[in-house]
């Protein structure tokens, strides 16, 4: 299934906020223009007699009594009282003499004179024939301002300089309690019940949520109460966030979005005032939906903290807690909430009151598995006569993300190969490649290395075809794949949602193929049969203690056994069985193993030529299908041959090999939860 979300995200998001600051050339601005203002004020502090020649009172009687002060309109002689100071100011001018072929010049004059030391300035005066004009200067609120002017500008800079700063300092630190939901308005949001496939009883679930906000009082004339909280709880990919969007689509409502992880931050208190935050802008846009992702990162149990006591996830967790509860339905907000660890929610987050309804959102079954692939194939151009359904068929256990991934991968293998639609054969290898890895055909494998990885797999398919209660195989090839040399994979007819003890037991001595195969040709085996022996004592230790599948340890489930580790849980928790059960348990699955290593060996003996014709088909083909597989158990020899494979690419080689493994199949695989088998993974 398709997920929009990001892409609507994007549409809602304004332009210009990212989260790289912009350069601020306001700032750059009005710092040039505050040191313009702060030079002219220095220029111009002295006003028109900037720039006159300081001359001493000494000085000023000798130019006096040798004539050189002369009277001009320009630098008229002035006699200046400054209130508040004892002195006065003599300006004027005076002729510099020429010194060589220098002329004489008027040079503008400033002198002052102590009113203590210069009583008889006024008469010397007189008897040179000057008579200066005497003024009085209050410049004492001038000086004040000029030396206040400086400040000024300074304050003044740093106010429109770091006021974008503060705003977004207020938007940021001073607002941590305010909620990161982001809203959906009605308008960007298209999705609906349309878009989503393969989930049929979830959308018949919440089809009550889309008739209450669409009319309330539809509900409200016979006392009915539509649920506070609606939890989505299904394996990552099924679509959980992609039916939230569609309910909100369909009841053309407003849709706010947050993750649990966004009310948690370094501060105390953050979480929760975000919570409550959270719910007031709810309040203020009914009816709406307010969608929390992966609630399990806020949810938690409380006191199940490796670190125990007290923590800010916890208050947050209460904060929710108190608004779900005091929280009324009646005014049109909904709180939906998904996540895939519902075992380590808090209990008193599921309680009726707050979480009222659970919604599984399940993988997908063959006939959901084909409507997803329908919904996700309008985007891209098939060729004509594909049939999804054959698709769908091959693809068990595949959630919605890996099939819309399907498709992709398709897409790009017929671009890549100039096709005008995407063929059955390119959505069959996309199939194989999201689940079990890109061949590697680049990867160099030595003659030996590759004769083993061949006697391998062959064992394995040789036992899929003769063994009962096996499934049908798919392929067997030794081109590398993913993380391994070789595999062999095989699909179920039907989706299947229990196994058998024959079937479990048919399993395990198809993962003993390989080592055995090994054992009989060779007379020595390798590292590669570790996935096999992993897989293989994963499933029997299972069958004996949580299956009840061991006669002599019986229906008695021996120990807590859950799908997922909680640490917070699981860390104190003591084993439930003594030493003595605990050796019986390990006999139980060492003989489980051991029977089926036994059988491996006496079928893979007394098949040895078919073995060998198989290993042989692929030296020469390298991947084989299952008709081809049949062909050879048959009539000893192809009847039909694949073409040759193409030639690896000259002087590429890889020095690290990774251990061979053989792909897991549907029926040896640990089943999901509820007692789903999946698909390899």
């Amino acid at each position: 299934m398709s997920n929009p979300d990001r892409n609507s995200q994007k549409e809602n998001k304004p332009r210009g906020s990212g989260n790289e600051p912009s350069f601020n050339w306001r700032g750059v601005v009005l710092i040039a223009i505050a040191f313009a203002l702060i030079g002219l004020a220095v220029l111009f502090r002295g006003g028109a007699y900037a720039n006159y020649e300081d001359v001493p009172y000494n000085r000023f009687l000798e130019l006096l009594e040798n004539k050189q002060i002369v009277i001009d309109k320009n630098f008229p002689l002035q006699l200046v009282y400054e209130e508040g100071r004892p002195t006065q100011t003599l300006r004027g001018a005076y002729i510099k003499q020429a010194v060589g072929p220098n002329q004489a010049q008027q040079v503008p004059f400033r002198t002052t004179v102590a009113l203590n030391y210069a009583t008889n300035l006024q008469e010397k005066l007189s008897a040179a024939g000057i008579q200066p004009a005497i003024r009085t200067d209050s410049n004492l609120m001038a000086q004040t301002l000029v030396g206040f002017l400086p400040i000024a500008l300074f304050l003044l800079v740093l106010y429109f300089l770091f006021r974008q700063q503060i705003r977004m300092a207020g938007k940021g630190a001073l607002n941590f309690g305010k909620s990161k939901a982001r809203m959906l308005a009605r308008d960007k949001n298209k999705i609906t019940f349309k878009d989503v496939a393969g989930v049929e009883e979830a959308k018949d679930e919440v089809q009550e949520l889309v008739e209450f906000l669409r009319d309330p009082k539809k509900f409200q004339k016979l006392g009915g109460r539509i649920p506070k909280g609606v939890l989505l709880v299904g394996p990552p990919g099924t679509g959980k966030t992609l039916l939230a969007r569609a309910i909100a689509g369909e009841a053309d409502v407003p849709f706010f979005s947050i993750s649990g992880s966004d009310f948690v931050e370094m501060f105390v208190g953050v979480g929760a005032s975000r919570v409550r935050d959270m719910f007031e802008q709810g309040k203020k846009s009914a009816p709406c939906i307010i969608f929390i992702d992966e609630i399990d990162a806020v949810g938690r149990h409380r006191g199940h903290g490796v670190g125990g006591g007290h923590d800010e996830r916890e208050q947050t967790l209460n904060a929710l807690l108190v608004e779900m509860d005091g929280f009324d339905t009646q005014e049109g907000v909904i709180i939906i909430a998904a996540t895939n660890r519902p075992d380590v929610l808090d209990p008193a987050l599921l309680r009726p009151g707050r979480f009222d309804r659970q919604i599984t959102v399940n993988l997908p079954d063959v006939k959901g598995r084909e409507e997803i692939l329908r919904v996700h194939s309008k985007k891209v151009k098939l060729a004509e006569g594909v049939d999804l359904q054959v698709v769908a068929r091959g693809t068990p256990g595949y959630s919605g993300a890996e099939l819309a991934n399907v498709i992709n991968e398709a897409a790009l293998l017929a671009a890549r190969r100039g096709l005008k639609g995407i063929t059955l054969h390119e959505l069959e290898e996309a199939r194989d490649k999201v689940r079990w890895g890109k061949e590697r055909r680049s990867m160099a494998l030595s003659e030996k290395e590759k004769t083993n990885t061949a006697y391998h797999e062959a064992g394995h398919a040789l036992l899929l075809e003769v063994l009962p209660h096996t499934e049908p195989l798919h392929k067997v090839t030794i081109i590398p794949r993913g993380p391994s040399l070789g595999s062999t994979m095989w699909l179920p007819e039907e989706d299947k949602y229990t196994n058998r003890k024959n079937e479990l037991i048919a399993g395990l001595t198809v993962g003993m193929g390989g080592r055995v195969a090994e054992e009989i040709v060779f007379g020595d085996v390798t590292n590669g049969a570790r996935g096999d022996i992993k897989n293989a004592t994963a499933i029997a230790r299972r069958m004996v203690c949580e299956w009840g599948m061991s006669e002599k340890m019986g229906m008695v489930e021996y120990g807590e056994h859950e799908d997922y580790v909680f640490l917070g849980r699981d860390i104190s928790r003591a084993r439930d069985y003594s030493e003595a059960t605990a050796e019986q348990i390990d006999g139980e699955v060492r003989k489980l193993i051991d029977d089926a290593y036994q059988t491996a060996k006496k079928v893979l003996t007394a098949h040895r030529d078919k073995l060998e014709a198989i290993a042989k088909a692929l030296l020469e083909f390298e991947t084989l299908d299952g008709v081809q597989i049949k062909e050879i158990m048959e009539h000893g020899r192809l009847i039909n041959p694949p073409p040759g494979p193409p030639p690896p690419a000259p002087g590429q080689k890889m020095t690290d090999k990774p251990p061979k493994q053989v792909v897991v199949a549907p029926d040896v695989t640990p089943p999901l939860p509820g007692g789903l088998s999946g698909a390899p993974a």
